[in-house]
């Protein structure tokens, strides 16, 4: 297929998606939005109780019960879980014969970043200005300005001393120089970008499998 059909037939699917809710999963397989693409669709068609501006979620997100999570401006959300309610009183109820109910909000303040594999139970706030490390499970209230991890999650230290290290690591970063020329802290990686990287990872030794 020429480059510009499938290029029309992408960007007619993506419209079918964005402005009409239509077409969905085929707008998934075939565009692959990126995460500030798909939280565009989300904000408008993902049921969500609000999504604030300049986000960015992941296609692999599971969000149970979108209707009872609030997010604010820039959450970036990465292959995380998010549940707004206990499925086990459902067997609890079956089995006892009572009538429970354990569902809960999920308000995830403004700036706070997600890592991949976290789950955040029902009753839980975060942030504002936190960061929830990959395989975190959240029980309780992230704190504002913090990092946690664990499962349970706790505070790993604060969100200036995580930036304080990272900002000190990257000053001896063999591509610091190439990485400074970003027009927009979204932008892609380069592919001289990622040479360098490639080269400070693995040297100029080609592959010996």
């Amino acid at each position: 297929m020429p480059e510009t059909l499938s290029g029309y037939i992408r960007a007619w699917v993506r419209g079918c998606a964005l402005e009409k809710n239509r077409l969905v999963g085929l707008y998934r397989r075939i565009c692959r939005p990126v995460g500030a693409e798909w939280a565009q669709y989300l904000q408008r068609f993902g049921g969500l109780q609000a999504i604030g501006e300049g986000c960015v979620i992941n296609m692999n997100v599971t969000i149970t019960d979108p209707a009872f999570v609030r997010l604010g401006r820039n959450v970036h959300l990465s292959g995380c879980t998010l549940f707004g309610h206990d499925g086990s009183v459902n067997m609890i109820n079956q089995a006892y014969g009572l009538n429970l109910d354990r569902v809960g909000k999920i308000d995830i303040r403004d700036n706070v970043f997600i890592g991949h594999q976290a789950i955040v139970l029902p009753g839980v706030t975060i942030g504002p200005d936190a960061i929830v490390a990959a395989n975190a499970v959240v029980t309780h209230d992230v704190p504002p300005g913090t990092v946690v991890g664990g499962a349970p999650a706790r505070v790993l230290c604060t969100l200036d001393n995580w930036i304080a290290r990272v900002q000190k690591a990257n000053e001896s970063l063999p591509w610091a120089a190439e990485f400074a020329k970003r027009r927009h802290v979204l932008e892609p990686e380069s592919p001289v970008l990622r040479a360098l990287r490639v080269q400070a990872f693995f040297g100029g030794a080609g592959h010996d499998c």
